[in-house]
């Protein structure tokens, strides 16, 4: 039996189960459950918290997790990553950047040095402050870091940052270029040979993140325009192109990035090609 860990709250919480649903794994109907058995692929679902899914997943109590990469390098013990990251999800983005009060005048990482700064990720900060050679002290919040400059405990603070209004609502601004880039991302423990289950897993999650960003375009195209359509959609191994009863026509379908599709369009109809219809894909394996 396959054992994944979910997020049980936060960011990632529903998208992730969303992502599983898509999959073809049966989810919790409440998030009053803990953990929900689906009989048809013979795995069993665990939501915990975010931060200690890494943890659990090391320990080999569970096969594998979904969790934020930030996540999971905050967890990693000093000795090595007892977890590490299997795949990338396409969701929960975020970064993980210094911010300062505007009437600071710190401007530059460097001058963080001496300085005050609260986090809720201190093993990550101190790898970085150790790596740039910079001096500070670090001071760990559970929460709300974003009032503790305005507070009196730091000078300045780094944390994950989506959007940056949380921040810009305290009086704070943006410094220097992100410490980490995070996502979604599903863990395995490091070293555990991966078995059929987990690879159908992974399996399943890629064909949901390839039919989030393509698309099947299907247009009719003139025979003597093929090789042009053709480097406009040239699909994955190549576009499908079938003869139509229509002499000197192709029917000719490829799949197409979700964000291009318009102009991909756009670009076809302007060469000569017609009936150009879009259609969504509901799952894949390539």
């Amino acid at each position: 039996m396959l054992r994944i860990a979910v997020p049980n709250k936060g960011v990632l919480s529903e998208p992730a189960a969303e992502m599983l649903a898509e999959s073809g794994y049966r989810q919790r109907r409440s998030t009053k459950d803990l953990a929900v058995y689906d009989p048809e692929n013979d795995t069993e679902f665990f939501y915990l918290r975010p931060r200690d899914i890494a943890v659990y997943v090391a320990a080999g109590t569970l096969d594998v997790g979904i969790t934020g990469r930030d996540m999971l390098l905050e967890t990693a013990p000093a000795d090595g990553a007892a977890a590490v990251e299997v795949m990338p999800l396409g969701f929960g983005r975020s970064s993980f950047r210094f911010a300062t009060p505007l009437e600071s005048g710190i401007e530059k990482v460097e001058q963080l040095a001496g300085k005050r700064i609260a986090t809720a990720y201190p093993v990550l900060l101190q790898r970085f402050l150790r790596e740039q050679g910079i001096d500070a002290g670090v001071v760990k919040l559970d929460g709300a870091v974003e009032t503790a400059c305005r507070l009196g405990v730091a000078d300045a603070v780094c944390d994950v940052v989506e959007t940056g209004t949380t921040l810009r609502a305290a009086g704070l601004h943006i410094i220097g270029e992100p410490v980490l880039t995070s996502e979604a991302i599903l863990v395995r423990r490091a070293g555990a040979e991966e078995i059929p289950a987990v690879a159908q897993l992974r399996r399943r999650l890629q064909g949901v993140l390839v039919a989030r960003q393509y698309v099947l375009l299907d247009y009719d195209c003139p025979n003597d325009l093929l090789e042009q359509a053709a480097a406009i959609t040239p699909g994955m191994e190549g576009p499908t192109v079938s003869p139509l009863q229509t002499p000197g026509w192709s029917a000719v379908r490829a799949m197409v990035r979700r964000t291009e599709t318009n102009q991909v369009m756009d670009d076809l109809y302007a060469l000569g090609a017609r009936a150009l219809l879009v259609t969504s894909i509901h799952a894949s394996r390539l």
